[in-house]
């Protein structure tokens, strides 16, 4: 089966040291960027309702006009950190695992062996069809699983189709015409 989606060649720092020795990176992808609407609207937001507040209600009051435009230069910051998580954060595909990396300062990673997939599917809400990303829900054999639905995930019916290749591989055995 041939590649759909084109791997990175370059599996990251934070992701490779995660990757055990005679496992193959198949799949790393970052979210897609949709995750940032929300953070990019907020500042978008909050500047309009700065820029109204400092001409109608603290025109001319200094303190009132710091404090105003300082509660929008937290909102401009929360935006920069979730730019920098959404740069460190990756779902990885292996050889023979799933893996989430995410977190910036506190590193988090969440695994779920491709043996244990017992079924998986992918969901894209109106909003992931407009902007191109979707969600996969993975079921497992287990009753805890670290990997349960990952969503913002670009491509995802490349994705889907290449993680199912992989979980979902025929036994030496098997063949298609029946012998």
């Amino acid at each position: 089966m041939g590649i759909r989606v084109v791997p990175n060649e370059t599996v990251p720092a934070t992701v490779y040291k995660h990757l055990l020795p005679h496992e193959r990176q198949v799949i790393t992808v970052r979210f897609h960027p949709a995750v940032l609407i929300r953070p990019v609207a907020e500042v978008l937001a909050g500047l309009a309702i700065a820029g109204l507040l400092s001409t109608t209600l603290a025109r001319n009051n200094g303190l009132a006009l710091l404090i105003i435009w300082l509660i929008w230069l937290l909102v401009v910051l929360r935006l920069l950190y979730k730019v920098w998580e959404w740069l460190d954060d990756y779902f990885v595909v292996t050889s023979k695992r799933m893996m989430l990396a995410t977190g910036v300062f506190s590193k988090s990673v969440a695994m779920l062996p491709l043996t244990k997939v017992t079924d998986m599917r992918f969901e894209r809400s109106a909003r992931g069809r407009v902007f191109g990303y979707g969600k996969f829900i993975v079921e497992s054999a287990g009753q805890e699983q670290a990997l349960r639905e990952v969503d913002y995930l670009p491509y995802p019916e490349q994705l889907y189709l290449e993680v199912c290749g992989l979980i979902f591989t025929p036994d030496k055995g098997d063949s298609d015409d029946g012998t």
